[in-house]
């Protein structure tokens, strides 16, 4: 992880508690007002979803571009899989072997960019009830409406475009939303594991008892 991208991650996190701190107190009076008492649950939960999104963008967006920055030679790239050459060129310039793809800056970026979207996928199943389709066209959304955002300089607000539209990333973030989906899935599928009969079985056992001595 460069530099630049952990004071992105650290502007995320104070944009997190900043965003939470406005949206908490209007929850809690909420929750007061409905429940009459607090859901730890829903306050853990809009914390995940804001925490998420708010590091997500950082790492999207941050840093901007300074006066000293340089501008891209290359601003659209739409060959899918083009990451697979750009790791067999990467290895030529550095001189290493093709045993050692996985320690490539292109393969790691690929896999972050697949795993940006893993939780993504994991609230899709969890919280929304969304199916796998879905939930892959959510990724696939969300990343199309950061990519096009990146490409027009967001929205024009910053000098010139400093971040290249891929159709790779698309491809790997809805990737990783989907991944994310059957993670969701295989929690939700062992929670319901946890849950069952231990607690259910006697008051059964119980009932048909009853019913075979009547």
């Amino acid at each position: 992880m460069t530099n630049a991208q952990v004071t992105a991650l650290q502007y995320g996190f104070i944009g997190f508690l900043a965003l939470w701190t406005v949206v908490l107190v209007p929850q809690l009076l909420t929750q007061l007002a409905r429940y009459g008492g607090l859901r730890p649950r829903g306050i853990a939960t809009t914390a995940a979803v804001l925490f998420y999104a708010c590091m997500t963008l950082a790492v999207v967006f941050l840093p901007l571009p300074g006066p000293g920055t340089r501008r891209l030679t290359q601003t659209v790239q739409l060959h899918p899989f083009q990451w697979i050459t750009d790791i067999h060129s990467e290895l030529l310039k550095h001189g290493e072997p093709l045993t050692q793809w996985f320690a490539t800056q292109t393969f790691q970026q690929a896999c972050l960019n697949v795993l940006l979207f893993v939780p993504l996928g994991v609230f899709a199943r969890i919280l929304w009830r969304r199916g796998l389709i879905g939930t892959t066209l959510i990724g696939f959304t969300a990343s199309l409406l950061i990519e096009i955002t990146q490409v027009t300089a967001n929205f024009g607000t910053a000098p010139y475009v400093y971040r290249i539209f891929d159709v790779d990333d698309l491809m790997n973030n809805a990737f990783g939303a989907g991944v994310g989906w059957v993670f969701g899935a295989l929690l939700l599928t062992l929670l319901r594991g946890s849950r069952s009969p231990v607690g259910v079985q006697p008051a059964r056992r119980e009932r048909i008892h009853l019913a075979q001595t009547r």
